[in-house]
């Protein structure tokens, strides 16, 4: 079971950031009354994402690597780059662009920034997820 907890960590991001940014953000601009009230939404919406990101990529952190070993599991080699590529980006996102979306200070450039690098990010959850559902390679044995 716990060797399945990278794949449930991954899965639960990269499909928080599928269902916050493509599903639940743009019903929120098609259905409310104004676009004011769908911003301020999606900023809440877009802060507690990155919590969730940050939970995720902590968790997969800590599981990169058995207790007591000296290298990472094969998933999390192949895995690292992207978990704090993401990381880095759900911050940046949120204590960098967000603030300034907000304050609405050159709205089209920091929008678009958001949106670039929150789609980076789906990417490296993506990319995190199937590294985490390939199954393990098979030990090197020197028989042949």
């Amino acid at each position: 079971m716990v060797d399945r907890l990278p794949a449930l960590a991954a899965a639960l991001w990269w499909g928080s950031l599928t269902t916050i940014g493509f599903l639940v953000v743009p019903m929120l601009f098609a259905n409310l009354p104004s676009t004011t009230m769908a911003g301020y939404m999606a900023a809440k919406l877009f802060a507690a994402q990155t919590w969730v990101t940050v939970a995720c990529c902590l968790v997969l952190l800590l599981l990169s690597k058995a207790r007591r070993a000296t290298v990472q599991h094969a998933w999390a080699q192949a895995a690292m780059v992207f978990i704090l590529g993401g990381l880095l980006l759900a911050l940046i996102t949120q204590f960098g662009v967000a603030p300034r979306i907000v304050a609405r200070q050159d709205l089209r450039l920091w929008h678009s920034v958001g949106t670039v690098m929150y789609a980076v990010q789906w990417c490296c959850a993506l990319a995190v997820l199937l590294r985490t559902l390939q199954p393990a390679a098979a030990p090197v044995d020197g028989a042949a």
